[in-house]
């Protein structure tokens, strides 16, 4: 089931990215007079097809990876002379300029509707307070302790845990300061700190840059503690209850809920005596671990038994609300910052400041759709708008073959006065095939390494 959400998911992020791309292009086209033959969302076979009173073709096809907008251009074969006036490539420059730069334009439209949908709904998190400090990393060279809250990296306020690693997420691959604020809880007493960076990374496999600069976020004490239990599994056989608190296990004191999760797994098969407390009275319940085989095919066991959730200290959690236009003010800066900052990317990636491990492909983007889809409609917007973004700044890049690598050949026409000849085209289509291409196996191959 979680496969078969994860791939649904998947295709509404893309069916939607696609789908705004490509209309970008459609309606400016049709804005400029330009005869559209074909608006497919998808490639290969056609699942459902119709046309409309100006005799366009829209199509939805089987394979949803992408999409195109086909329009009459004399370039592509012979052209009706009815047709003429209407072809693309009889437009003025301006007008196929607008024509091409159209549709990842959309995308940052798109970007700034679904940010601003998530500040209209309010943006919830957690607090930035440190829970400890790694001896001899960054976060220890800039002297940062245990219970400081950082409320700003280099100058720019972060309220929650998402806000912190966004800012560090910046300094990935650079060298130079990094500076902190941070203040003490009940104190508005505010610290500044750095420490310096030398082309610091994270782990393209498990992503963590507030771990990787050593600091370990507060999290209250999960408590071993029942909540719920599953009929017929090893907890329940043994006469657990709700709310029992695990004391001791084989006479091991147990003082939180990873210490005897972490027990439990490593005994499969075996009879443990488990000490629970239960209304004040100690009582002895004996299971066995049911083996259960993971993914990874590591051999675990297993009781059937949930945790109760514990709460978070009061002043932990954040959470913030915006009117209609202090939302849409958000909205139209968080997409600006995610602009500059996966063409920063882009940026340290070409003159190998960060590793191109970090670039990712579809089966990463099929798992977090599913992920952020779990955590609610505001996650997914997030991530629907991250996507957007990249997807708009992906296809300005200018290489041949995407958007805007066209822009650049129109501009040069604008600049000389005559079209760029078709052997330079074409020579820089091929090369720009060759470069995508290669980038989506890399990709490919990087998504592959992950799992």
């Amino acid at each position: 089931m979680a496969i078969v959400e994860m791939i649904f998911y998947t295709l509404v992020v893309l069916g939607v990215l696609v789908t705004v791309h490509e209309f970008g292009h459609f309606w400016v086209a049709r804005r400029c007079g330009i005869k559209v033959l074909r608006f497919s969302i998808g490639f290969g076979p056609g699942l459902l097809r119709w046309r409309d009173r100006y005799d366009t073709e829209f199509v939805i096809a089987a394979l949803p990876l992408g999409g195109y907008v086909k329009m009459v251009d004399e370039r592509e074969g012979d052209v009706a002379e009815a047709d003429l006036p209407y072809a693309f490539n009889r437009k003025s420059v301006a007008q196929r300029m607008a024509t091409v730069a159209a549709g990842p334009l959309a995308n940052f439209v798109l970007a700034v509707l679904a940010y601003w949908i998530v500040f209209m709904l309010g943006v919830q998190g957690v607090a930035p307070i440190i829970g400890e400090v790694t001896p001899g990393s960054i976060a220890d060279a800039a002297g940062l302790e245990s219970g400081q809250e950082i409320v700003a990296v280099d100058g720019e306020p972060v309220s929650t845990w998402q806000e912190l690693g966004e800012q560090l997420v910046r300094r990935i691959g650079e060298d130079g300061a990094i500076r902190f604020t941070a203040r003490y809880p009940d104190s508005d007493l505010e610290y500044e700190s750095e420490a310096a960076l030398r082309g610091w990374d994270i782990d393209a496999k498990n992503p963590d840059p507030i771990g990787s600069i050593g600091i370990i976020l507060y999290r209250p004490k999960v408590l071993p503690i029942a909540d719920q239990l599953t009929p017929g599994d090893p907890a329940a056989l043994a006469g657990m209850h709700s709310n029992d608190l695990v004391l001791s296990v084989d006479g091991n004191d147990v003082k939180d809920w990873a210490a005897w999760v972490e027990y439990v797994r490593a005994r499969p098969g075996q009879s443990l005596l488990v000490l629970v407390e239960r209304g004040g009275e100690a009582i002895s319940l004996s299971m066995t671990p049911k083996l259960v085989v993971t993914k990874d095919k590591e051999r675990i066991g297993q009781v059937g038994m949930r945790v109760v959730a514990p709460d978070w200290p009061e002043g932990f959690y954040r959470e913030t609300e915006y009117g209609v236009l202090a939302a849409l003010g958000k909205a139209w800066s968080q997409t600006g910052k995610t602009t500059v900052m996966i063409l920063d990317s882009v940026k340290k990636m070409i003159v190998g400041d960060i590793s191109l491990e970090h670039l990712s492909g579809p089966i990463t983007i099929a798992k977090v759709a599913g992920a952020s889809a779990s955590y609610g409609a505001a996650a997914f917007l997030q991530f629907m708008a991250l996507l957007s973004v990249s997807l708009g700044v992906l296809n300005l890049l200018p290489i041949p073959i995407l958007d805007g690598g066209h822009l650049v050949y129109y501009f040069a026409e604008l600049v000389k006065g005559s079209p760029v000849s078709m052997r330079v085209q074409e020579l820089g289509y091929r090369l720009g095939l060759f470069f995508v291409v290669g980038l989506m196996v890399l990709a490919l191959y990087n998504d592959v390494a992950r799992l």
